[in-house]
């Protein structure tokens, strides 16, 4: 596979512009960040192909992900909270194992069922985490039932991902595809692979006895409302034919600092998506041979997906059941006064003239 560097990216791409300006958006962060504790940590509840399970979510604080270095995606400001310096060492990515462990204690009789660990760019990317802080960390939770990984298709490897399979963990790579159409992906995340890329992920995943489960994006920049839920139902749909995705997290796009995105939203060129939006796409969808699920980060707030304000906590809620649940019916059992305007967004707004409504 391609090995990410700032120039293959760009040159040829039509990146160059995008990149520009990310890295100008990202020049004004002068936050620092404690390398021996994580981004987060939180416990949870999740549906896997085993039916739900316990989870614990970690999100490494790591040197941050390589192409958000060199530029990186429009909405994603993950790389602010990233360590200075561009990498973080195998004692203290450790240290940090240890602290999200502690939390898990303090918060829970017994040891969740389901590990899910992030770095906001790539657990796999050797630059991030290094080869013995992986193994480390396979042999940490070899006692677990699953784990999820994140990471971009260039580094998804059958020998990186047999470390932990060897050990009998179910193990499976999130991949942030954010659409399966390739021309979404590049002019308005500003993501530089291509969907056959991700087949071929998931093809490495599968020789090494993993899963995929991918994350797709609902309304980047530059895609009016309709356009958005349009596209993730394509998409949806087209992840869920892929032999070995077996998950499908479509995730509301929100306004995150030091973004392209956040750029757009204070100039009145960007509205969140409508909660409505997520469940349209959630309905349409049921029928697929995969788990779709969703959790809207930021539900209710200006800067998150939203509706009137008057609705968002049960709208939030069906969602998490459905979540659960995929029963797509308890969707019948919401509605708001605000779901007739939320119809004639739908209806009527475009590229040049979005946002309808704010």
């Amino acid at each position: 596979m391609s090995q990410p560097t700032p120039d293959v990216y760009e040159k040829g791409r039509g990146m160059d512009a995008h990149n520009e300006v990310m890295r100008e958006i990202r020049a004004r962060n002068d936050a620092s960040h404690d390398p021996t504790e994580p981004t987060r940590v939180w416990l949870d509840e999740d549906n896997t192909p085993d039916g739900v399970r316990t989870s614990l979510t970690i999100i490494l604080n790591t040197g941050g992900c390589r192409w958000a270095r060199a530029g990186g995606c429009t909405m994603c400001g993950y790389v602010a909270e990233s360590v200075d310096g561009g990498s973080v060492g195998h004692e203290n990515l450790m240290t940090q194992i240890e602290r999200c462990l502690e939390h898990e204690a303090e918060n829970r009789d017994d040891p969740a069922d389901l590990i899910k660990i992030y770095t906001s760019g790539s657990f796999l990317d050797e630059r991030e985490v290094p080869p013995e802080t992986r193994n480390a960390i396979a042999e940490t939770f070899a006692d677990r039932e699953r784990i999820v990984l994140e990471s971009l298709p260039d580094f998804v490897e059958r020998e990186k991902l047999a470390e932990f399979t060897d050990r009998g963990l179910e193990t499976d790579v999130a991949i942030g595809l954010e659409t399966a159409t390739d021309r979404v992906r590049h002019d308005s995340v500003n993501k530089y692979f291509d969907f056959a890329d991700f087949e071929d992920a998931c093809a490495e995943a599968q020789a090494a006895s993993a899963g995929v489960k991918a994350y797709l994006l609902l309304k980047p920049p530059f895609l009016a409302e309709p356009d958005a839920v349009a596209d993730m139902k394509r998409s949806v749909r087209k992840c869920a034919a892929v032999d070995g995705c077996h998950t499908i997290s479509m995730n509301p796009c929100n306004v995150q600092r030091h973004t392209m995105v956040e750029e757009l939203y204070h100039d009145g060129g960007y509205r969140p998506p409508w909660l409505w939006s997520i469940c349209d796409v959630l309905e349409a969808t049921a029928d697929v041979d995969a788990l779709v699920v969703s959790d809207p980060v930021g539900h209710g707030s200006d800067r998150g997906p939203h509706n009137c304000g008057e609705c968002d906590d049960l709208v939030q809620r069906a969602i998490k059941d459905f979540d659960l649940r995929q029963d797509p019916s308890v969707f019948d059992e919401v509605s708001c006064e605000c779901e007739p305007t939320w119809r004639y967004v739908m209806d009527n707004e475009t590229a040049y003239n979005q946002p309808l409504v704010r």
